[in-house]
């Protein structure tokens, strides 16, 4: 006879299983359907040449401009939102009291909960009261932004899991709060510090709406900072808006290209998480 609680216990199970082979069919459609779409139309042209005269109408060339464009954004944003996460992450555990920690990291969920296109109107206006213009210079702070939250939080809730005894040895054998930060809670974060960069990267080189209006968009690989970058957000955005069978094919090649970058920066966070995880204290 099945009891009450085994009767629950197994409805939850039901219901665990089932969310859980929902949630892998709706990756597995996802990354189906962009491949069997995308697949016909990659070819070595399209990932090494740039647009040439008529790209948008079925002309030749390819999306070479758009990858380059996002590794850099990308890699630039990344490097400048994690100089700037390791300090403040530092701080609220080593420096910051109680409360003042707690409205810090409220905020921070706040900014994580702002729509990218917000961080792409207040870079805009920042560089119209600057009098700039679109530029690569001008994504990478506006993406960094855009990381900053993400990144700062999830390092901060590894650092959360550094046992407290390590800290309290450090400071009985005469560190200071500097040397006990860096030395040691740095480096039994390092694999979260590691996998938060990564999975930053792989949500700014796939987000579209920051750089709209701040790095622009251009045919040509940016040759410094001040130069207009194309990414490939906005280079599938503009091939699929064409009337062009062959057009929006690249479009889904471009798509195709940017779903196996974000796949191969979560598998290397994953790597190099479990790689330096190894030498933290658990």
């Amino acid at each position: 006879m099945i009891t009450r609680r085994k009767l629950t216990d197994r409805l939850f199970y039901v219901l665990t299983f089932g969310a859980a082979g929902l949630l892998v069919f709706i990756l597995v459609a996802i990354f189906g359907v962009i491949a069997l779409k995308g697949v016909k139309a990659m070819s070595w042209e399209l990932v090494t040449q740039v647009p040439s005269g008529g790209f948008y109408m079925g002309g030749k060339g390819g999306i070479a401009n758009a990858i380059v464009g996002s590794i850099y954004l990308s890699t630039g944003a990344t490097a400048l939102a994690l100089i700037i996460s390791i300090p403040v992450v530092l701080y609220l555990r080593v420096y910051a009291a109680g409360w003042f920690a707690g409205i810090i990291r409220l905020l921070l969920d706040i900014l994580w909960g702002v729509p990218s296109i917000v961080f792409g109107a207040f870079g805009f206006a920042i560089m119209v009261m600057l009098g700039l213009r679109a530029s690569l210079l001008a994504g990478i702070i506006t993406v960094a932004l855009f990381e900053l939250p993400i990144m700062i939080r999830a390092i901060d809730e590894v650092v959360k899991m550094v046992p407290p005894e390590l800290e309290e040895v450090a400071y009985a054998l005469g560190a200071t709060r500097f040397e006990t930060a860096a030395r040691v809670i740095f480096r039994q974060a390092l694999p979260g510090v590691l996998t938060g960069s990564l999975l930053a990267f792989g949500r700014g080189i796939g987000d579209a709406a920051s750089v709209l209006f701040t790095a622009g968009f251009t045919d040509h690989i940016p040759r410094g900072p001040m130069d207009a970058a194309a990414t490939l957000p906005l280079a599938i955005f503009f091939q699929l808006g064409t009337p062009y069978d062959v057009v929006r094919d690249r479009a889904y090649g471009a798509a195709l290209v940017l779903m196996l970058m974000v796949l191969t920066a979560s598998f290397l966070a994953r790597l190099l998480g479990a790689r330096f995880n190894k030498y933290t204290v658990k």
